[in-house]
């Protein structure tokens, strides 16, 4: 019994957690950019514009995506990330935060249509994967079938393989991508279905 709650207490650690500081960081940000912002204001104008430490934190998001495209700011984020990857705790929440929001930028990126699984890396063994499309006509008609294009991702789904399966050899999931990009991000503690399989 004991074990169960610690599982599943776990896994809603994991879920929540990242959302959880998320939120209250962008509170805090919000809150002391726009209590900076309203004393100069009222200082030199003598009222209050609320809504300015909102509109400061939108500039500052996108100057720190603009920074962070170039080598200068690449090699810096690198070096923070690296200081953050020795402190254990700080180390868990900002990895398992990162992992998500790479894995959101992928989906939006890619464009996945439905989840799908095949026989990977070899025969007996499953891999969740996305269908992408369908396989070029020339690829198609060298080997006699019908191929559908299947990208495989990683864990964590920062990487992974493209491959062209027979559509005999695809089987489609009721699986939302959110739900299989989770399972992917967990490394499979994140688990979307009813029913779970003790080890034990």
């Amino acid at each position: 019994m004991w074990k169960f709650l610690r599982r599943y207490f776990l896994t809603g650690l994991l879920v929540l957690l990242p959302l959880i500081i998320t939120v209250y960081v962008f509170v805090f940000a919000f809150n002391f950019l726009d209590g900076i912002l309203s004393s100069i204001i009222r200082f030199f104008f003598g009222y209050h514009l609320p809504g300015l430490g909102l509109l400061l934190m939108i500039v500052l998001v996108f100057l720190a995506g603009l920074f962070g495209t170039n080598v200068v700011g690449k090699r810096l984020i690198n070096l923070g990330e690296g200081i953050l990857q020795r402190i254990p705790l700080v180390k868990s929440i900002y990895t398992a935060t990162k992992q998500v929001m790479e894995a959101l930028s992928l989906q939006q990126q890619v464009g996945f249509q439905r989840v799908v699984l095949v026989e990977f890396p070899r025969k007996g063994m499953y891999s969740v994967g996305f269908f992408t499309g369908r396989a070029p006509q020339e690829v198609e008609a060298k080997t006699r079938q019908r191929l559908l294009n299947v990208y495989l991702p990683g864990t964590p789904p920062t990487s992974g393989f493209f491959v062209m399966v027979p559509s005999s050899d695809v089987t489609f999931l009721e699986m939302s991508v959110e739900d299989a990009l989770k399972l992917l991000v967990s490394g499979g503690f994140v688990n979307s279905g009813r029913f779970s399989v003790d080890s034990d």
